[in-house]
């Protein structure tokens, strides 16, 4: 498994990858300062649809992670060696959970870094509030990782599925259908948020702190169990 992980590690810390997420990363940070400097500034909750739930949840964090998820596999599949991983005398679980490993150790720094100092600045130096949209933000790399890990095995296109479910579930249907947010990683991670800090961001209305932590185990849980699985039954080349 190590020897797994490692290879991931620099097949995913490529020079060109890693400026582009350390740009995406900076984006809500610099929102984030110049919502605040005008005088008056945005309540909690106007900062937190348009900046922490609308940027960072459900357009940074999702693009991030799909660029970096995705990838995990497509280096084998594509030089067609994954066959190389899948002659080894190891079972599947042992290949897929350190390339999931391996896509939220390279993503989540970032996202960490860009949540944790946008909501820093936006709150006064609240480090309660800076810690929980912090946490709250790495659950959703989790999340997303384990989902497009398995949407980089399912597709060669897994990109433009990942870019098609950002916009379309994570980004409109999310944002104007209420129902749709039990189904919903960018929800998922906002719920954290606030059942970690409900001094600073009250009650979440769409469903509560424990749904939240169920739904993200079975989300975690179940992408990663149908990674396994089909690694297990499809062709490698």
């Amino acid at each position: 498994m190590r020897s797994v992980f490692l290879l991931t590690l620099r097949q995913l810390s490529g020079k060109w990858r890693l400026t582009i997420m350390s740009v995406l990363a900076v984006m809500p940070i610099l929102i984030g300062v110049l919502m605040v400097s005008f005088t008056g500034g945005p309540t909690v909750s106007e900062f937190e649809d348009t900046v922490l739930s609308g940027i960072l949840a459900g357009a940074i964090s999702p693009l991030v992670v799909l660029a970096i998820a995705s990838a995990a596999f497509a280096n084998e599949i594509e030089d067609r060696t994954l066959a190389n991983l899948t002659l080894a005398p190891i079972p599947r679980w042992q290949i897929v959970v350190p390339k999931l490993l391996a896509a939220i150790s390279v993503s989540g720094p970032f996202i960490a870094i860009s949540a944790f100092l946008t909501s820093y600045f936006a709150f006064s130096a609240d480090l309660g509030a800076a810690l929980a949209v912090t946490a709250s933000a790495i659950i959703g790399v989790a999340l997303y990782s384990s989902a497009f890990i398995w949407l980089g095995l399912m597709t060669t296109r897994a990109i433009g599925y990942g870019l098609l479910y950002i916009v379309l579930w994570e980004g409109f249907f999310s944002g104007f259908v209420t129902g749709v947010r039990l189904f919903s990683v960018r929800y998922y991670s906002i719920a954290w948020m606030h059942g970690l800090d409900a001094r600073r961001f009250a009650s979440f209305d769409d469903f509560g702190f424990v749904l939240a932590i169920v739904a993200s185990v079975l989300v975690f849980g179940g992408f990663l169990l149908l990674s396994i699985r089909r690694l297990r039954h499809m062709d490698v080349p």
